[in-house]
């Protein structure tokens, strides 16, 4: 005898025995009952809505059960421990379940909460895992204590007030056949103590360019928005996986290594500075800094630091930072003086931003005078109806058609869009 969920996969049900499925009141087992749920939830349009509302409020028991059972359907193990569906009280079993492929829990790990992040951390099976682990690392809501932790597990060095002479120099071995600039970095000159202090700044960081009057200047003129918003945390628009991408996951064993040796190789400066403490008796080598991850430095962040960092960062920062739920520091990014007219175009054309930024960009004088930002303003469905109909005058004849036919953008959009075409291509045919 067939089984239910290959009558649902086959639409052969009824609309009303459809509705009972989204509702979880079929005669099936809970198993079946629960794989028709994540089948619709997944894959149906119309009943799609309602069977992740019946899913988010199923039986914890049951679904405990199902979070525990190795036989689980993956599809239903994948639903459960994504990031967007995740019950913490089902993510201990989820975590030890050994048919939850380590590559899901990796791509859990890498936007899980600080709540969840404690929750992994006490999983036998995620303490003994370096994929998870090197995730985890890479996730911006680590806290400090919990960093420690996972860097203990992977084998890293604990911190220590100050590194023998001795260990700089397994470090340069290791390092020593990466080329850079075309010779080994043993073969680099030897750069004074003031250079070295130059190299050790992470690369694009020119924070000095900006003048200090600009940032004062702004968090006075936004000081009310800011007070009020004073205590908001960095939360992207349209969330943490949308922001780092579905594809997201730990580098390779290859590429981790390198990313290592790169991160620990000291600028030849440095070696020549640890070299002469090393030779004074009593001084011990400085050990060179580790640059930091652009999301865990920005998470660290309140909102009068991330304002800073929008005004002054660079253009990594500036792409992330666009993207801030607060509208005081996403606003501040297009009052960075090192913005480009490039990064605008793409901002323009984004929909996962406020649309406070959208409106603000029509607002700048420089940025009208870019078409492709007008044109990308009118392209982009998030746009407010009002700005993209009143910017649509500026359009040229055959971006007027491909908007014309762009079903992304509203219905009115469109037909506004036709209708101009049509009197466009009139009005020329006409001289």
């Amino acid at each position: 005898m067939a089984r239910m969920i290959d009558q649902v996969r086959a639409s052969k049900l009824p609309s009303n025995m459809m509705q009972f499925a989204a509702r979880g009141a079929l005669s099936v087992p809970p198993d079946e009952n629960l794989e028709i749920l994540v089948y619709l939830a997944k894959h149906n349009k119309v009943f799609g809505d309602l069977a992740r509302m019946t899913l988010a409020g199923w039986d914890e028991k049951a679904s405990l059960a199902a979070a525990s059972d190795s036989k689980t359907a993956k599809e239903v193990l994948d639903y459960l421990v994504s990031p967007d569906n995740v019950r913490p009280a089902l993510l201990p079993a989820l975590l030890e379940n050994p048919s939850v492929p380590e590559s899901e829990l990796a791509k859990f790990a890498i936007s899980a909460s600080a709540a969840n992040i404690a929750i992994m951390l006490e999983s036998a099976r995620v303490r003994g895992a370096k994929p998870i682990l090197e995730a985890l690392r890479s996730n911006p809501y680590l806290k400090q204590n919990d960093a420690a932790t996972v860097r203990e597990l992977l084998g890293g060095p604990k911190p220590a007030a100050s590194a023998p002479a001795a260990a700089v120099t397994p470090t340069m071995s290791a390092a020593s056949a990466v080329p850079v600039s075309g010779a080994p970095v043993l073969q680099q000159t030897v750069a004074t103590v003031h250079g070295a202090a130059n190299l050790s700044e992470p690369a694009g960081s020119q924070e000095a360019e900006v003048p200090e009057e600009t940032v004062t200047a702004y968090l006075a003129e936004h000081a009310a928005e800011i007070s009020e918003e004073s205590g908001k945390p960095f939360q992207p628009i349209g969330g943490i996986i949308d922001l780092l991408g579905e594809d997201y996951f730990p580098v390779s064993a290859v590429q981790d290594i390198a990313g290592d040796v790169e991160a620990d190789i000291p600028a030849p400066g440095v070696v020549a500075v640890a070299a002469a403490a090393a030779a004074k008796p009593g001084h011990a080598a400085p050990k060179p800094a580790r640059r930091e991850n652009t999301m865990q430095k920005i998470n660290s962040l309140d909102v009068k630091g991330r304002i800073q960092l929008a005004l002054k960062g660079n253009k990594e920062e500036r792409s992330i930072l666009i993207r801030d739920g607060t509208k005081v520091v996403a606003l501040a990014v297009l009052e960075a003086p090192k913005l480009s007219d490039g990064e605008v175009e793409k901002f323009a054309l984004q929909k996962n931003v406020l649309e406070a930024v959208l409106r603000q960009i029509p607002l700048k004088r420089r940025f009208m005078k870019n078409y492709i930002v007008v044109r990308n303003l009118v392209a982009n469905p998030r746009t407010p109806l009002d700005l993209g109909l009143g910017l649509m005058k500026h359009l040229l004849l055959q971006d007027l058609k491909n908007i014309s036919a762009n079903k992304e953008v509203s219905e009115t959009v469109r037909k506004l869009a036709l209708k101009m075409y049509k009197q466009k291509l009139d009005a020329a045919e006409k001289k």
